[in-house]
């Protein structure tokens, strides 16, 4: 039973942590990166399509994304959804692909984007402490209606909070690779 109760909480403990890695890829660092686009759904024959699935995204250089759509009537409309997306990009045809420039970051902004990952750093070990928590209740609970041992309740309690230590410090090491990357001139 305790062994159940570890085995699941080090599972809520990792989706837990995996969203704030999926958060922080999101957060535009001033470098070209096709996670940018991730969240974006064009209309696609009344079909709203994520971009990827209409098209080549790619990273051209350092400091630009381009998108090549199968169909080439797909140009306005991709350039169109990217612009009202609220990026900050301005996506440009060429041709027969879409180039988005990745805008350098003023430091203003630079300052914003890390305390936005902050706070997606300190919701998720919050949400990593609610899962500690939740599972003492549980061996708490367990103890008294399977009647295994105090002292394995105990050692159970000990496995949730280095699990719980391991996590925290997971996220305290995203956040500080993705400070570093935003704060990078």
């Amino acid at each position: 039973m305790v062994k159940n109760i570890l085995k699941d909480t080090e599972d809520r403990m990792h989706k837990a942590a995996e969203v704030v890695r999926q958060e922080m890829v999101k957060i535009r660092t001033g470098k070209a990166t096709t996670a940018l686009l991730d969240g974006i759904k064009v209309d696609y024959y009344g079909v709203m399509t994520p971009l990827t699935k209409v098209g080549n995204v790619s990273v051209a250089d350092i400091h630009t994304l381009t998108i090549q759509p199968w169909d080439k009537s797909m140009l306005d409309p991709i350039q169109k959804v990217i612009l009202t997306a609220n990026l900050g990009l301005n996506p440009i045809k060429d041709g027969d692909i879409v180039r988005v420039p990745i805008p350098p970051l003023n430091e203003e902004r630079r300052r914003e984007l890390v305390k936005l990952t902050k706070k997606f750093g300190e919701e998720g070990k919050i949400a990593v402490r609610n899962i500690r928590r939740d599972a003492i209740e549980h061996l708490k609970k367990s103890e008294k209606a399977e009647h295994f041992s105090e002292d394995e309740r105990k050692r159970g309690e000990a496995e949730v909070q280095k699990m719980t230590d391991r996590f925290i410090k997971d996220i305290d090491a995203l956040l500080s690779q993705k400070e570093k990357e935003i704060m990078e001139v």
